[in-house]
Order: C-alpha cells, then sequence, then structure tokens
C-alpha cells in the first residue's frame, strides 16, 4: 500500500514567532489543505504528558467489561453523546454504501460549556469518573485553545485577516469523540472496516493517531494510500462545511480505517483521540471574500452551520436506519 503524501506544518513558529514566520506557516498550511485536505502538525503546545493521561484513561475505559461500558449509553442511542458499543454503527452508509457494522466503539462528550445547549444534551460521565473526566475535561480545553490557533491561521492561509473568523468560533462547536478499535479475533465481514469510507461534515477535525496497525488511510489520486504516524503529532482534515466555506478551494476527502493483517501476532488494538470542530450553530456559513470572484463564482448557497450539519446528521441516519438498524453520525 502506497503512503499518503501528507504535508508536515510545524506550527511552532506560528504561536511563537513574528509577523513573517507566521504567514509562511500559514501559506505551507493553505498549501496541504488545497492540494490533498489533510496535513501533520507538529510543534503544537499541547503537553504530550495531557494526551498519554487522556489516552491512558480513555483505554482504561474501554477495557471495562461491556455491562459496565453500557451504563454510559444514551438512551436515545445518537452518537451525539456517551457509549456507542460495536455493531451499531455503519459510517459507509452516508454514501449510500451498504456494508456492514464498522468494527469499533466510541465515547463521545460535547464541549462542557456547550453540553446542554440546543444542538447536545448533558454529557454522560462513566460510573467514578473522577480519572476520566478530569483527563476528558483538560483535553478538552487543550482541543479548544488549539481549534482557536487554527481559526486564525485558516484565516491567513486563506488571505483574510487574521482575526477574521473570531465572531464564527467566539462560541464553538467541538466534540469529542474516543474511538477504540478492538482486536479482531473473528475475520471481518466481506467490505467490513474498522471505520468506513467518509467525510467529515464540519469545519476541521483534529486527529491524535496511535502506532498500531490498521489506520488511516485517505483517497488521493484514485487509490487509498496510508498515512504515516509521527509521532506527537495530530492529523487535521477538512470537513464538508469548510471546504463549503473555501467553496471548494480546500478538499473535503474521502478517508477511512482500515482492518489489520490477519496474518499479524499481538494485539491490533487501536485507540484514535478525534475532536471534531466547527464554526457556531447559529452563524451564517457563506463563500469567503478571498475564494470566491467573477470567474469562480460561489459554488453553494449560504447556510446556516447548525441547520446544515443536523440535515446532514438526518440525511445519514436514515440511510443507515435502513442498514445497521440506528445510529446517528456526526462528523
Amino acid at each position: 500500500m502506497a503512503r499518503a503524501q501528507l504535508a508536515t506544518v510545524d506550527i511552532g513558529p506560528f504561536i511563537h514567532g513574528d509577523a513573517s514566520a507566521r504567514l509562511s506557516v500559514a501559506r505551507a498550511f493553505g498549501s496541504a489543505l488545497e492540494s490533498t485536505g489533510f496535513a501533520v502538525l507538529v510543534g503544537h503546545d499541547v503537553p504530550q504528558a495531557h494526551v498519554q493521561e487522556t489516552y491512558d484513561a480513555v483505554r482504561a475505559f474501554f477495557a471495562l467489561p461491556l455491562d459496565v461500558k453500557m451504563q454510559s449509553a444514551a438512551p436515545e442511542k445518537v452518537k451525539r453523546r456517551g457509549y456507542l458499543p460495536v455493531g451499531i454503527e455503519s459510517v459507509a452508509a452516508t454514501l449510500e454504501d451498504e456494508t456492514p457494522p464498522d468494527l469499533c466503539e466510541a465515547l463521545v462528550f460535547s464541549a462542557p460549556h456547550r453540553a446542554a445547549g440546543p444542538q447536545a444534551k448533558a454529557n454522560i460521565w462513566p460510573p467514578k469518573p473522577d480519572r476520566l473526566s478530569k483527563c476528558v475535561l483538560r483535553y478538552c480545553a487543550a482541543m479548544s485553545a488549539l481549534n482557536g490557533q487554527l481559526s486564525r491561521l485558516a484565516a491567513l492561509a486563506l488571505e483574510m485577516p487574521e482575526d477574521y473568523f473570531e465572531p464564527w468560533y467566539r462560541d464553538p462547536a467541538l466534540t469529542l469523540r474516543f474511538v477504540n478499535y478492538p482486536d479482531q479475533k473473528d475475520p471481518p465481514q466481506p467490505g467490513q472496516l474498522r471505520y468506513g469510507a467518509h467525510h467529515d461534515y464540519g469545519g476541521l477535525t483534529i486527529l491524535r493517531q496511535d502506532s498500531a496497525p490498521g489506520g488511516l488511510q485517505i483517497y488521493a489520486d484514485g487509490a487509498w494510500a496510508d498515512v504515516e504516524i509521527i509521532a506527537n503529532s495530530f492529523v487535521i482534515n477538512v470537513g464538508d462545511l469548510m471546504a463549503r466555506w473555501t467553496n471548494d478551494r480546500w478538499r473535503s476527502t474521502l478517508h477511512r480505517v482500515v482492518n489489520p493483517d490477519r496474518g499479524l501476532t499481538g494485539s491490533t488494538q487501536r485507540l484514535s483521540m478525534v475532536a471534531f470542530t466547527g464554526p457556531n450553530e447559529t452563524m451564517e456559513v457563506a463563500c469567503l471574500p478571498s475564494c470566491c470572484s467573477a470567474d469562480r463564482p460561489p459554488r453553494y448557497d449560504p447556510v446556516v452551520a447548525g441547520s446544515y450539519i443536523q440535515a446532514k446528521l438526518a440525511q445519514s441516519m436514515e440511510l443507515t436506519h435502513q442498514t445497521v438498524g440506528y445510529h446517528q453520525p456526526v462528523s
């Protein structure tokens, strides 16, 4: 399998450098999202110790017996909050691809200040969640800070004033999704993957992946390619709403998580920590001034961010009802 040619962008000079350094980073970031829709981000200020502590706490949750984990499942069985067991999702259904359920389980939280808002219900914390809740809340704060830096970086990359997105990201959408891909004791069904081919729906996605086999692939130049694991990095990718905002200047690229090689020995368990970000749900998203012109008119009508995401969720939920029974995808 070929390796994806993703740009590695060091955000350190943007966070700590002068105007020239900031602009240089922004150009590299924008170029990556125009060419592949993905970038590998290094030089961030998220402490590796905090990332590892969160990883360990979430992994400990997934090691609990199923009946204990199910105490954290949402009664309405949606993907927006709580625990989701293996076997109820088939994300490829969003592309009308009828495949068996994805081989993963997940634990989902909204940013605490938005967990009781109109677009989300209160988070469901596991029993005796002291360590887990502390780690998740700290990780959420780190992702919120990084998202703020990315919004300013994105503005410069798109030839806009650095604070251009501030009204949209004053109270942004943020969902944390911790995804566990268990060891596969039994062979997958035909067409069954750890996570099927899909596009994300929102703004920018921030992914921390581990080095276990059976990982992320993107679809580029007519073929699937593996995404390299770089220590202490985040993979950033463009969602459909951001692609729409940029008039498809930035690409929302098809991606998936594949199964590990059946010939491997030892554990192939994989844990991904995902932050889905987007503008405030009440804000209108229309073609950015720097992304449209007389020669490149807007391809899409303006939309309200939250309504757009909800329509995507409703569409994909209906498709998935037809294939696996229930589920409400998020990005």
